[in-house]
């Protein structure tokens, strides 16, 4: 990344761009998706995905996931859209049932689409696309499959074509191992074609005016070259590992967090928020402190007295839980390392916990 951009007319951007596209439709596992960058994070990504698709008044089910899809509802509304959710339970995954009662109950057809945050990052609780697909389908309903995989993708198994998804949303800073900045969208072309009939205002974010041969207007102007230079090479980096090594690797590192957040729990001051073993994320895990723990003050001990960052709670969760990131450019060492920092703090603090490195050594050697 740390290269010096060239001139746009210079072949070499062209070379990166089609070089970008082609990886992430491989790790997308999509031969349909056309794929936009955008310099952008997430929000931006979601930002894209509302301007093309949701005119003023369209209905749009977001199912409840917490924090991320409340995030993703304002967002609709605010561009005028009718934001439609399902109930949600705290450390529970999107219920399936709850999408095709929603989908049955619009006789008229007037859900253009179906929003799902695949895991949601404040709750690190992962849903199951496949059951979701099946509820779109069971409630013969012809809603747009749209799917954020922020937080996921290059971390749990995700193929868009095999799953039906219509439209993917994803950013730089999470498994793809990059600074923040850019976002992507990849879009079928049944996406495209409800997109080209949607009557919204739109310039930057529209998919219309980025399908060009030409590098510099499938971005609008200017493209994010250093972005993309990294992207190329984490592409090399997870198709040189290969991605279902990658993805058994995520699931290793995530099972030995949650074996150490499971022995810290003994004492009965910790817990995991996911409360069922498979909607838990392999990306990040969110741990639930008992009344009277202050998770930011143990962030603060963490990261000043043992050099450990650990993330807070977002949303409703702020003050509730702290997180443990595990996804990306991370092995065991680096793992150990985390925790042996995350229970020193809380051993500084006078939290009882036993054991939670043992546990995830444990488990590694599973």
């Amino acid at each position: 990344m740390a290269r010096q951009p060239t001139d746009l007319a210079d072949p070499r951007v062209a070379a990166l761009v089609t070089a970008c596209e082609s990886g992430m439709k491989a790790l997308l596992q999509t031969d349909r998706a056309e794929v936009f960058f955008y310099s952008a994070n997430g929000h931006g990504g979601w930002e894209a995905v509302i301007a093309n698709l949701v005119g003023a008044g369209t209905a749009i089910l977001v199912p409840g996931t917490g924090h991320f899809s409340d995030s993703w509802a304002e967002q609709v509304a605010a561009f005028g859209g009718e934001a439609l959710r399902t109930p949600y339970t705290e450390g529970m995954p999107i219920d399936p049932a709850a999408v095709e009662a929603a989908l049955r109950d619009d006789s008229m057809h007037r859900i253009a689409a179906v929003f799902v945050v695949h895991t949601d990052t404040a709750s690190a609780t992962t849903s199951d696309l496949a059951a979701l697909r099946r509820a779109i389908d069971a409630a013969r309903h012809p809603a747009l499959f749209v799917v954020d995989v922020v937080a996921s993708l290059a971390a749990a198994p995700f193929a868009m074509d095999a799953l039906g998804v219509d439209v993917a949303i994803g950013a730089s800073q999470k498994g793809m191992m990059l600074p923040p900045g850019m976002a992507f969208v990849a879009a079928n072309e049944r996406a495209l074609a409800v997109a080209r009939g949607t009557v919204a205002p739109r310039f930057y974010w529209d998919w219309a005016r980025r399908r060009s041969e030409f590098s510099y207007l499938k971005f609008c102007g200017t493209p994010p070259l250093s972005h993309l230079a990294g992207l190329e090479a984490a592409l090399g980096l997870i198709e040189t590992e290969g991605l279902d090594r990658v993805h058994a690797r995520h699931a290793r590192l995530a099972a030995a967090v949650h074996a150490a957040v499971t022995a810290w729990g003994q004492g009965g001051a910790l817990r995991l928020f996911t409360r069922t073993r498979e909607a838990r994320s392999v990306s990040v895990t969110a741990v639930e402190v008992a009344p009277g723990i202050d998770p930011e003050k143990l962030r603060s001990v963490a990261r000043e007295r043992f050099q450990v960052a650990i993330a807070g709670g977002l949303g409703p969760l702020h003050g509730r839980v702290f997180r443990i990131g595990h996804l990306g450019d991370m092995n065991e060492a680096m793992l150990l390392g985390c925790l042996a920092g995350v229970q020193a703090a809380l051993q500084a603090e006078g939290i009882a916990c036993v054991g939670g490195v043992d546990a995830a050594i444990a488990s590694l050697l599973e």
